[in-house]
């Protein structure tokens, strides 16, 4: 068996940056057991889903390591009849970047490559502007530093663009600052990581995860194909902004599937979640403090969050996760968004609690779930976070 790469030493080593990154607050091991009040989680969602943009959602809150509510709400396709349940199949979007992070880092310790490695050099397709880009290493790559304008080059692949053709046309962009640097994020740049799992492995990018992730965590209804999602037994259609049915899925995020490929029930969704525990042992520690190590600040996430999430301060990226501080804690997640479809999780490793939602309209309003979940988790005031405006 070849030997572990220290992926956390090679952190240390490859990003200066590190040592500056925010002191939260770890909760002590004597932290005193809780218990969330899942009927009143039960209760806002079904309040959330009598908003008329709401068709179909799914949730699942873990506590304490352990998965101890899934439900499905609303429709899987609006005026069906066709209810959700926690088995209906949703697109994860941008979540799925977690699981290519996850992905590369084990390909890593298999010992052949090191994140302070070109991400130029190991994925062919992948051509950055200038003589910096070639010295963009995988941290960097997984951490969205390349330097480029945001989402470069999505409209290309909204388009009907094969993937390694377009990374081929970043060349063309101009710098917006020297890689490592500044966080701007991406989807064709990061799907390179696809193609360096493939070269490393030399197996499909969607049959190594589907070995090293979703079967090692028993995901049954994960995939990474839009076939995947229209073969499920269960699957939510994609609606509008007004609710109006989306007549068909469109494919084109699939074709960078590092970057928003996976579908998977809420179930499974929560199961990906839990694995992020380092209790859990699922997952090597070593490899989730990387990944969950605060690498860059993210100003744009911060600015989105104030306007309407203000306790989620400090805002960074490490690799293929966002961390926070919420009052003090810890917590990391991700939210993700594709044509029909919002996912988002959001957990705290050291308690080892979370909530997973998935829904089929492209609305941010059940975000605000997820703070009312930390609330009741740090035992803080309750807060209409939902914007329902209950009265009584």
């Amino acid at each position: 068996m070849k030997r572990l790469v220290s992926i956390f030493a090679a952190l240390l080593l490859a990003v200066p940056a590190f040592a500056k990154s925010p002191e939260l607050v770890p909760v002590p091991q004597s932290a005193p057991a809780f218990k969330i009040n899942l009927v009143e989680i039960d209760r806002r969602a079904n309040l959330l889903m009598q908003q008329l943009e709401m068709t179909g959602m799914s949730v699942a809150v873990v506590e304490n390591g352990e998965m101890t509510f899934a439900k499905g709400y609303g429709e899987e396709i609006r005026d069906s009849g066709m209810m959700v349940t926690a088995d209906t199949v949703f697109r994860w979007a941008s979540v799925s970047k977690g699981v290519a992070a996850n992905t590369l880092l084990s390909v890593i310790e298999d010992g052949q490559i090191s994140l302070s490695d070109s991400a130029e050099k190991l994925a062919p397709s992948l051509d950055l502007p200038g003589e910096a880009g070639t010295n963009v290493n995988l941290i960097q790559l997984l951490s969205h530093q390349t330097g480029i304008v945001r989402n470069a080059y999505d409209n290309r692949i909204e388009a009907g663009h094969a993937a390694k053709s377009t990374r081929a046309s970043l060349k063309d962009l101009k710098l917006l600052c020297e890689p490592g640097t500044c966080h701007t994020y991406q989807n064709v740049a990061y799907d390179a990581s696809a193609e360096i799992i493939e070269n490393q492995t030399r197996l499909p990018y969607k049959t190594v995860v589907q070995d090293r992730v979703f079967d090692a965590l028993g995901m049954e209804s994960a995939s990474l194909t839009l076939e995947g999602l229209t073969r499920s037994k269960r699957w939510a259609r994609p609606h509008g902004r007004y609710g109006q049915r989306i007549a068909a899925v469109k494919p084109t995020y699939y074709r960078v599937p590092a970057a928003a490929g996976v579908n998977s029930s809420v179930r499974d969704l929560a199961k990906w979640m839990t694995a992020q525990f380092p209790e859990a042992g699922q997952i090597p520690a070593e490899r989730l403090t990387a990944m969950q190590t605060p690498i860059i600040h993210t100003t744009g996430e911060q600015r989105f969050l104030n306007r309407r999430f203000r306790s989620l301060q400090s805002a960074h990226y490490g690799l293929g996760w966002r961390v926070y501080d919420y009052h003090g804690h810890k917590v990391v997640g991700h939210r993700g968004g594709v044509q029909g479809y919002r996912a988002l999780v959001i957990f705290d490793p050291e308690r080892q609690a979370g909530i997973a939602m998935m829904w089929n309209s492209p609305h941010t309003r059940p975000i605000g779930l997820q703070m009312e979940f930390l609330d009741q988790l740090y035992g803080l005031p309750k807060r209409d976070w939902l914007r329902l405006n209950e009265t009584g």
